[in-house]
């Protein structure tokens, strides 16, 4: 695959990245993990508006589904070490082109989060990294996995009207990965930890419990599920230990995961991470953020029957990455961190 680049802007440690349909388009935002900026920008990268100059501390965005432009965040988690002031907010836009900015639920160490729609009922499924600390890489108090039904209008949520949040799982430590795979027309939760994969799969009604699959036992810092050799079974992509360097995947053989194949250099703090469809191949994309610092994309070759990868893009530091599309195109949005770059690529096979 070829990779034409766009660098679009340039925002100081920019981490967060996710699309959002605004004004009947597609558009796609991008925030920082510091106090900085939350921008938004158009399928052609031109920057529409500033949404906020801060507080930042952004690690996660998420469209509320059918809406015009509305979307919750995380704000000041700043980095493990600074999150304990981990809020969500609710971003809603108003006729004038304003942004209004409304603290939903104030939910300490606060890292992914996402909404899943099971039927007509929304969750919100947020997963903190860690429960507290007390001084500089404290892992002493382990993260969770909450979850909470989302009211169809979000507009009465505040502080004194919070989120109604449940424990669903706790003793996560270090709570990093997280990542959305629809199964049999469901949203579920893919959450990666010390102590390996879950899957958290909605209550078909509310008041009943989640359910929570272990997938793997291996510490993982990010995972996803796709059918790279389209057989009808996802196989599972790892990315390894915590903030580590290491990128495997597994396939399913006998009911459990097996590892086949593992990347053959090391990808020093590999973060961002995409699995999908690409120019209508399955892959896997991968960022690191030291070292070699390359975006990388892995693939299921038939003729030879073996994993494949080749490099996207070098020396950029990627944190996180989107795919959208564009008049029947492919693109990746990235947000390179480590060398303060919102980027643009077009693929093409």
């Amino acid at each position: 695959m070829k990779a034409e680049k766009k660098v679009l802007e340039h925002l100081t440690k920019c981490y967060s990245v996710a699309p959002l349909f605004y004004k009947g388009k597609e558009h796609f935002l991008v925030a920082a993990e510091k106090e900085d900026p939350c921008l938004l920008f158009d399928m052609d990268g031109n920057k529409v508006v500033t949404i906020w100059e801060g507080p930042g501390g952004t690690m996660s965005m998420v469209q509320v589904p059918g809406t015009d432009g509305q979307f919750l965040a995380t704000h000041k988690f700043y980095s493990p070490n600074d999150s304990k002031e981990a809020v969500i907010v609710l971003v809603t836009p108003d006729d004038l082109g304003k942004w209004q900015v409304r603290t939903v639920a104030v939910l300490p160490h606060v890292h992914r989060f996402d909404i899943l729609k099971r039927g007509k009922t929304r969750y919100l499924l947020a997963c903190t990294l860690k429960s507290g600390h007390e001084f500089k890489e404290d892992w002493s108090s382990p993260g969770k996995v909450y979850g909470a039904v989302l009211p169809e209008d979000l507009s009465g949520l505040c502080g004194s009207d919070p989120l109604n949040f449940e424990v669903i799982q706790e003793g996560m430590l270090k709570n990093h990965g997280y990542y959305r795979v629809e199964e049999n027309g469901v949203d579920t939760g893919l959450v990666s930890f010390e102590g390996g994969i879950c899957q958290f799969v909605p209550p078909v009604q509310t008041g009943e419990r989640w359910e929570v699959r272990r997938l793997l036992d291996t510490p993982a810092s990010d995972a996803v599920l796709v059918d790279f050799d389209e057989d009808g079974e996802k196989e599972l992509a790892v990315l390894s230990p915590f903030h580590g360097d290491c990128i495997s995947i597994y396939k399913k053989m006998e009911g459990s995961y097996q590892k086949v194949y593992e990347y053959g250099k090391p990808a020093e703090f590999s973060h961002a991470i995409y699995g999908g469809s690409l120019c209508g191949k399955p892959v896997l994309v991968v960022g690191h953020r030291q070292g070699e610092r390359n975006l990388i994309c892995f693939s299921w070759s038939k003729e030879k029957q073996e994993y494949q990868w080749e490099i996207l893009d070098r020396n950029c530091g990627p944190a996180n990455v989107v795919h959208m599309m564009k008049d029947g195109e492919d693109f990746l949005i990235s947000a390179n961190r480590e060398t303060d770059e919102i980027a643009m690529y077009r693929i093409t096979p």
